[in-house]
C-alpha cells in the first residue's frame, strides 16, 4: 500500500469513527414551544440537528397550556414560551433548571387581515365598527391574547367589541380565524405573516409598544428533561448567531 493510499485509508477511518461517536453522542429534545414561534423554531431546529447531531421534537401550543401540561408531569425537555411569567413559574416550582430561563425574542402584536387594504396603518379600522369578528387569543393562555386585550383597554374599545370577539385557543389558531375568513380582523404576532424580513400577506397595523405590556418571550430548560446535555446544547444554540438571524428575519428583536 502507498504512502498516499495509507493517508486516504486513515482519514476515511477517521471521519467514520467521528460519525459512530457523534451518532452515540446523539440525544432528543422534545421542545414546548410558543406557537407564534412555530417558522423560525423549523427553521432553526435544522440547523441545529444538521450541526449537533441531536435531533428535536417539536410540540407547538399556547404558553398557558403548556405550563399546566409541564405542571402535570408532560415529558417536556426545554420550553420555549412567549412570556417572561410562565418560565419564572416552572423555575420557582422546582420544575425548570435554576439559572436556565432567558429571553430570546421580544414579541410585536399586528392587528391584520388577509384582505389586502382593508387594514390601515393607524388602525383606524378598529373604530369604525365595518367588521362583524375581531379574533384574539385567549389572554388566560396566550400572551399575544393579553396583549391584544391591553390595547384594546388602552384605546377604550374593549367593551365596545364583545359582541364582535372571537376567542382563539392558541394565536396560531387565532391566525386561522382570519386566514380562513371566519373573521375579518385578528390580532396576531408579527412573526406569523413575516418571512426574511417581510410581511407576506394581507394587510395590517403595527401595533404601538406603549399599547401593551413588552412581550419578552423566555426559554428555559426544565428539571425532568431526560438528556439535560442535549436540552442545554438546543438552548446554547437558540442563542447563537445563526439561531438570532432567523429570529430577527421573522421581525421579532431582541433584547
Amino acid at each position: 500500500m502507498t504512502f498516499r493510499k495509507l493517508n486516504l485509508w486513515v482519514a476515511v477511518a477517521a471521519l467514520l469513527f467521528g460519525a459512530i461517536i457523534r451518532s452515540v453522542a446523539a440525544g432528543e429534545v422534545n421542545a414546548a414551544v410558543a406557537a407564534n414561534f412555530t417558522a423560525p423554531a423549523e427553521q432553526i431546529v435544522a440547523l441545529f440537528q444538521k450541526e449537533s447531531g441531536h435531533t428535536v421534537k417539536l410540540s407547538f401550543g399556547s404558553s398557558g397550556k403548556f405550563t399546566a401540561q409541564i405542571k402535570e408531569g408532560a415529558p417536556f425537555d426545554v420550553f420555549l414560551a412567549a412570556d417572561e411569567k410562565t418560565p419564572r413559574i416552572l423555575e420557582e416550582a422546582g420544575l425548570a433548571v435554576a439559572n436556565s430561563r432567558f429571553i430570546y425574542a421580544l414579541g410585536k402584536l399586528v392587528l391584520w387581515s388577509a384582505k389586502p387594504g382593508y387594514v390601515d396603518d393607524k388602525g383606524a379600522v378598529l373604530k369604525n365598527g365595518s367588521y362583524n369578528k375581531l379574533a384574539y387569543a385567549d389572554p388566560k393562555l396566550a400572551p399575544y391574547g393579553l396583549a391584544a386585550k391591553e390595547t384594546l383597554e388602552a384605546l377604550g374599545l374593549w367593551s365596545a367589541v364583545q359582541s364582535k370577539l372571537v376567542t382563539g385557543e392558541s394565536i396560531g389558531q387565532t391566525y386561522q380565524f382570519a386566514a380562513t375568513g371566519n373573521a375579518e380582523l385578528a390580532f396576531i404576532a408579527l412573526s406569523q405573516i413575516t418571512k426574511d424580513g417581510k410581511v407576506t400577506e394581507g394587510s395590517w397595523w403595527l401595533v404601538p409598544a406603549n399599547l401593551y405590556n413588552p412581550i419578552r418571550q423566555s426559554a428555559v430548560q426544565l428539571s425532568a428533561a431526560k438528556d439535560p446535555a442535549a436540552a442545554k446544547a438546543f438552548l446554547d444554540f437558540l442563542k447563537s448567531d445563526k439561531a438570532v438571524a432567523i429570529i430577527r428575519s421573522f421581525g421579532y428583536e431582541l433584547p
